[in-house]
């Protein structure tokens, strides 16, 4: 008898325990950084915040799907509405905390107006992102693009400079610079690299950048207490403050 009680208070201990802990996905800069940070936050108010890193951006929205997280900080809304439309799942922004401007780098040149024909050009492979890096290219009159929602290279009506296009994974994209001429690089793959786009990059991306990134749960949890929880902790002053003071301007606060 004393056996099944203790295991009873043991399981009661383990679902209370879970109840009270946040696990979330994010990509290690700066996203998981700023989780980190945000830990004694989380304790305050009576939560452990538990951090899954990945360096890919499907999984984890995959693994939020899967329940194995309660909510995600990674991605920006277009690129969740891409993903839920080609994955069949049903996740959905609840706030957006933080913009990371995407910039152009090169290692062989220092103005983008000294690019030769021919140039090679590494950018993302995923669809919002790689539609993203194309429209900065365009913004900097280098290329012009058909006017549609997500762009890839055949979609370039204009390339007098007979750009090439090279389609990697975001987070191969640091790396290629040592082949590439240019490479469009998202900021926080970017930052993990040493690479800082306000002083490396060529280009970056306005500060009216529709992408702003976001904190994701399943739909059905908008207003669980854990979501509520996120939304007040990572749009709070200390959050902000941190942001501005780390990343001088190259991680932006939206709030």
């Amino acid at each position: 008898m004393m056996k099944k009680i203790f295991l009873f208070l043991s399981l009661l201990s383990f679902i209370f325990a879970s109840d009270k802990t946040i696990v979330i996905g994010a990509t290690p800069t700066p996203h998981a950084e700023i989780l980190k940070f945000s830990k004694p936050l989380f304790e305050a108010r009576g939560y452990k915040l538990e951090i899954k890193e990945f360096n890919d951006y499907l999984i984890p929205n995959f693994a939020l799907n899967d329940k194995d997280l309660d909510a995600n900080f990674y991605q920006h809304k277009p690129f969740l509405d891409d993903f839920n439309k080609n994955k069949n799942t049903n996740l959905v922004s609840i706030e957006h905390i933080l913009l990371v401007p995407m910039a152009v780098y090169s290692n062989k040149f220092k103005d983008i107006a000294n690019i030769k024909n021919g140039a090679s050009i590494a950018i993302p492979n995923d669809p919002t992102n790689e539609s993203r890096a194309l429209d900065l290219l365009e913004k900097a009159n280098l290329i012009k693009l058909e006017n549609k929602e997500n762009k890839t290279p055949l979609d370039i009506k204009e390339n007098s400079k007979k750009l090439k296009f090279i389609e990697l994974k975001a987070a191969q994209l640091p790396r290629a610079l040592g082949d590439a001429d240019l490479a469009v690089i998202p900021t926080n793959y970017a930052l993990g690299a040493g690479l800082n786009p306000l002083k490396d990059g060529l280009i970056i991306e306005s500060k009216d950048s529709p992408y702003a990134i976001v904190i994701a749960v399943r739909k059905g949890d908008e207003d669980k207490e854990k979501s509520k929880i996120l939304k007040d902790v990572l749009r709070s002053k200390e959050i902000k403050e941190y942001i501005e003071k780390t990343y001088q301007g190259s991680v932006i606060p939206t709030f």
